[in-house]
Parts: C-alpha cells; sequence; structure tokens
C-alpha cells in the first residue's frame, strides 16, 4: 500500500509562532445533504419573509399600490442573517423606482453570484422590464419568487424573462414545496391581499372596522360612542386608514358623529372618505364636507335632493349616483377607480348590508373592558338574516392582540385567494388580460402603472428633461410632477416658487399631485392667470419629450395604432374618460395626437428615402 500523500506545509506566519500554536489543517465533517437541504430550506424561507415585512415599509405614507420588497443575500452558508444581505428595496409608490432596482443599487459588486429574494413576482410598469433587467446587470445568479403576480397580463412574464437569461427562478409552491416555507408564503400572502381579493373578485379589498365594548355595543343607548376604545386602539385605527383608499361610513354615523375620518398618525396618505345614503339626508354643516383636509365623495341614489347635491358640489364634493344604492354597486365603483383597499367604519345596519353582499373580506374588532348595556344600544353589525348559530359566519386566521387596556381580535371572512390553479405554463404567457379585451371594441384603456399599457400613465416612473422659460434643462421625476408645478410656475412671488419646489421634490407623482392640488384649493391667488387655456399644452410638452426621451415608450404607443386610447378614470372628467364615457379624455386624446404626430413623421422619412434610391 502506498505511504498516504503529504500535506503541502502551512505558510509562514508573518511572525514566529510556538511550536503549540502552529497552524492545522482539519477536514470538517461532511454535512448530510438532508441537513443541508433543510438548512437552506430555512435560510430561504427567512429571507422571502425579510422580503415580506420589507415590501410593506410604505404601508401609510401612499396610496395603496401592490407591494413590491427585494432583499438580496450573499451565498454564504449558515452565516447570520445581518451579514449576508447586502441589499435591500421596496416600492415607495406608485409611479416610484422599482424595488429591484434600488436593492441592485445598494448591493452593487456584492450583488454579483447573489441571491434575490422577491415577495412577489416584479410588475412591469415601466415598459422596459426595469425590474428584470436590474437583477440581471447586477450579475444576480438565483432568483426566489413568493408569488406569482396576479394580474393576468403580469403573471409568468418577469420569471420567463429571467429564466432566458439563465438565472435560476424558484417558486414557493413549485420549485419549494417545505412545509418551512409556509410562514414565508403567508407573509407574502398578507402584504399583497389587497391586490389578490381585487384580482380574484373584481372588487377592493374591504375591511370592517368597529370598537365595542364588553357587552357588544358600539354606543350608548342615547347613540354616544366618545369613546368606547382607548387611544391606543383610536392610533392603531388611524394606521388603518392610511393603508386604505377609501374610508366608507353610513349617512348615520355623520348625522350622529360628525365624524373626519381622517389618518392623523403621520403626514403621508390620507384616504377619500365616501358617505353613503339613499336618500342624501344629510346635515347642511359637517366636517367631512371641509375637502382641505381630504377628499370627500357623497355615494347616493339616482334623483335624492338634488338641491342639497348642488350645495355639496359647491364645496368640492364629489356626489356619485347609482341607480340602487348597495354596497356591491359601490364596491364596482371603487375598483373601477382603481382602489385596492377599502376601510368601512359604519354602523350595524350598513355593516349588515355589506357583508350579506358578500364584500366584507376581514374584520377588526376592538374590544374594551367596558359594559355599557342597553335593550336599544346599537351592535356592530345589524340583522343577517341568521337564527341558528349553527349559521354564524366563522372567522379564519384568528389573530389576537392586546392594545393597552383593549384587546384587538381580527381575522378573515373569506380566505386569501390563491390564484395558483391557473398558473400558465412556461410557455403559455397571456400577452393581455382577456377579460378586458380592448382589441374587440378597439379601445385600449390605461389608468394605473400596473395596468396593461400603464407606462402611458402621467403617473409612470419616467423622468424627463425639459428647458424652462430661460432655456435651462430642468429635470422632473415624472410628468406628474413638471404638471403640477407649472401651475404656480412664472408666477412672481417668493411663496409659489416655494411650491414649486416642494411639488418637484416630492418622493412620488401622487404626493405631487396631493401638493399640487391642496395647494390650489390653499392659495388659489397663485395659480398662474392662464392655467386653464395653458394646461393642456403644459400636460402635452411634458409627454412628447416623455416619448421622445424613451424609445420603448414610442414602440409601445405606434403598436395601439388604430385603436382609441382612454384613460379610464371614472371621476377626473376632464383628463379621464369617466364612468360612463361621459369624460373629455384628454389624457387619451393628446397621446393619440402624439401618435399621428410620430406616425406621419415616420411616413415622411420612408417617403424620402424612397424619392433618393
Amino acid at each position: 500500500m502506498p505511504p498516504p500523500p503529504v500535506a503541502a506545509p502551512a505558510p509562514a506566519a508573518p511572525y514566529p509562532l510556538p511550536l503549540r500554536l502552529a497552524p492545522v489543517r482539519r477536514r470538517l465533517p461532511a454535512v448530510p445533504r438532508a441537513v443541508s437541504v433543510a438548512a437552506s430550506h430555512a435560510h430561504d424561507a427567512a429571507f422571502l419573509r425579510r422580503a415580506a415585512d420589507v415590501a410593506d415599509r410604505s404601508a401609510g405614507l401612499t396610496c395603496p399600490h401592490p407591494n413590491f420588497g427585494c432583499v438580496i443575500a450573499r451565498p454564504e452558508p449558515y452565516g447570520p442573517e445581518e451579514a449576508r444581505v447586502v441589499g435591500e428595496g421596496f416600492l415607495y409608490a406608485q409611479g416610484t423606482r422599482c424595488a429591484e432596482l434600488l436593492a441592485a443599487e445598494e448591493a452593487g459588486e456584492r450583488a454579483r453570484g447573489a441571491t434575490a429574494y422577491l415577495n412577489l413576482e416584479p410588475g412591469d410598469c415601466y415598459g422596459d422590464s426595469t425590474a428584470v433587467s436590474s437583477l440581471v446587470q447586477s450579475g444576480i445568479t438565483r432568483v426566489v419568487v413568493g408569488l406569482r403576480h396576479p394580474l393576468k397580463h403580469l403573471r409568468g412574464k418577469a420569471i420567463q424573462s429571467l429564466r432566458s437569461e439563465g438565472i435560476q427562478v424558484d417558486i414557493v409552491g413549485e420549485d419549494l414545496q417545505s412545509k418551512l416555507f409556509k410562514e414565508a408564503l403567508t407573509s407574502c400572502l398578507i402584504v399583497n391581499a389587497p391586490l389578490l381579493y381585487r384580482a380574484a373578485f373584481r372588487v377592493p379589498f374591504s375591511v370592517l372596522k368597529y370598537a365595542m365594548t364588553a357587552d357588544g355595543k358600539i354606543a350608548a343607548s342615547s347613540g354616544h360612542a366618545s369613546w368606547v376604545s382607548g387611544r391606543a386602539s383610536r392610533g392603531r385605527v388611524f394606521e388603518l386608514r392610511g393603508r386604505s383608499d377609501a374610508v366608507i361610513v353610513g349617512g348615520n354615523t355623520v348625522r350622529r358623529d360628525d365624524p373626519r375620518l381622517t389618518a392623523r398618525h403621520v403626514k403621508g396618505h390620507v384616504p377619500v372618505r365616501i358617505v353613503m345614503s339613499q336618500t342624501c339626508n344629510l346635515p347642511e354643516e359637517a366636517n367631512l364636507w371641509n375637502v382641505h383636509e381630504a377628499y370627500t365623495i357623497v355615494a347616493t341614489q339616482r334623483g335624492a335632493r338634488r338641491d342639497f347635491q348642488k350645495k355639496l358640489a359647491m364645496k368640492g364634493v364629489e356626489v356619485v349616483e347609482f341607480d340602487m344604492l348597495n354596497p356591491r354597486d359601490v364596491m364596482s365603483y371603487c375598483y373601477d377607480r382603481g382602489y385596492l383597499s377599502v376601510l368601512w367604519e359604519c354602523g350595524g345596519t350598513l355593516s349588515a348590508a355589506a357583508i350579506s353582499a358578500r364584500v366584507i373580506h376581514k374584520v377588526y374588532a376592538f374590544c374594551a373592558p367596558k359594559i355599557i348595556g342597553g335593550v336599544t344600544a346599537p351592535t356592530p353589525v345589524g340583522d343577517l338574516g341568521m337564527n341558528q348559530m349553527t349559521q354564524a359566519i366563522d372567522l379564519i386566521d384568528v389573530s389576537y392582540e392586546q392594545i393597552d387596556r383593549d384587546m384587538l381580535m381580527s381575522g378573515f371572512i373569506q380566505p386569501i385567494p390563491d390564484l395558483s390553479p391557473v398558473i400558465p405554463s412556461a410557455d403559455e404567457i397571456p400577452s393581455d388580460d382577456p377579460e378586458v379585451s380592448p382589441y374587440e371594441t378597439n379601445i385600449i384603456s390605461f389608468y394605473k402603472t400596473w395596468d396593461t399599457f400603464g407606462a402611458f400613465s402621467n403617473f409612470s416612473p419616467h423622468p424627463i428633461d425639459i428647458p424652462d422659460e430661460k432655456g435651462d434643462c430642468l429635470s422632473w421625476p415624472t410628468v406628474e410632477h413638471y404638471y403640477q408645478a407649472h401651475k404656480f410656475v412664472g408666477v412672481d412671488n417668493p411663496q409659489a416658487r416655494d411650491i414649486v419646489q416642494e411639488i418637484k421634490q416630492a418622493r412620488s407623482p401622487e404626493e405631487a399631485a396631493r401638493i399640487g392640488r391642496t395647494r390650489q384649493r390653499e392659495f388659489p391667488e397663485l395659480i398662474r392667470p392662464d392655467w386653464e387655456s395653458m394646461k393642456i399644452d403644459v400636460m402635452y410638452r411634458a409627454l412628447k419629450c416623455k416619448f421622445s426621451t424613451y424609445a420603448h415608450l414610442t414602440e409601445m404607443l405606434l403598436s395601439t395604432a388604430g385603436s382609441v386610447l382612454v384613460e379610464a378614470s371614472p371621476h377626473d372628467l376632464f383628463w379621464g374618460g369617466g364612468r360612463e364615457g361621459e369624460g373629455l379624455n384628454y389624457l387619451g386624446r393628446l397621446l393619440m395626437q402624439l401618435r399621428s404626430e410620430i406616425l406621419g413623421t415616420v411616413r415622411i422619412g420612408v417617403e424620402a428615402r424612397g424619392q433618393e434610391a
């Protein structure tokens, strides 16, 4: 038997070592494959949960939107979690830079050979696959995805693109099926529950919130309800409002409580306030009619108190009429308006109607350690037509949390939709949402940036550089930033100039729009005098710059030739098409005008080249 090979001598130490401290090379025992796989899955699950937590960081600061989080981690085995993370990012708001790009920029060269963890498959609102290209160009070699995108026109596209670039993509529930991923998958589902419910049921994710005493009363027999719950619980309600597109109450709540329904927790997103009242029997004066704090909509029956409707309109309150006012139709309207999440803070009669209409998905019940009694004292939910306890609705995924002296119980009435049964195969990726069918009617609608043609929106995340009145080129984060700021540009007033800078520095187009509209209401004297006659030109100038800057957007616009473009906002009757097509659709018109100009230029160029030949 040949003698065993002699190990090479260890490299010399930089200074003499005692013999007893001489370095010794030892072979570590091999880790069993089952143990290594389990450990790898445990780390993957931990980083995926972290990605879901990161995705939720914009909650309450911006209007609800699809929540994307990206965590980039190095592949060192069994190292501390914090030491392995090299980059993180989340989508701050609609129309801002994507999570993958932010995480890749933070990671830099450390992203090469690393793994990216995504709570949700990327959704392309740039029109140029920025999320995918960010991961590819950073040198990422593996991507772990919690959920496929629930919107049909986006589902599977990014995954297929990543795999076509040679990147390994592992999807929880498909490539990764260990029980260790159960908690991580739940986190991914919860953080995007609004998007999933909207995609599955075509209504916003709706949460019913109420505060009650230990004997189940939301007010005394007299109707007095201030306050059932404690200060800490009311602070949590402000957080819930900040996570919502809209807050709904009934006419009784307005008459009895005169609420404000603002999110007074921090500076951030303020939801729209919706009052449902069939007869429009509402007080002449109310906190909700002050639209300087937040926007208010009154939903009512067609023809109800037209004189009072006019008074509300004079105060800036929007009135929306329905043939038959009911929770289902109001939720359909909110869906058309692009809402993802709605909070119901109504009384027992309206909450019972909403539950019966199956538009309530989750319940938050704050229970205070008080007893008020009273045979006629109101309860959180009115008559549901149930006579036996076996008919009761059982909440699922129930959780309990003590908030100071109160107890918060929350649970789902309807489970978070599982859209996995309709996952397409790798080579079967839908190019458009068949339910929309824009090509059959020759109409292409766009509104939110996550729509099929969302890159057409003035909220899309495409910076533009445009010369100002002096000829100096200025950069603007989005078309909306430019448009809102130019309401005040050229006004010889230092406050107007400060407003322009405030809008320009807004972190998202949503915030730029909110600042611009609020300042316009507060300081109408600072609006440039020619604004009404110039606003279309301002928007068109910004759109031309955007499409001339980004060639892929021009290609997308030209691909719609022969189709009518409609900005599908149901409430903006100037830039959008309106709820029933009554809007002027100026944004769609300007895009079609720009498309005609580009096609004309292309045609002239082709003819010129033909003559030269």
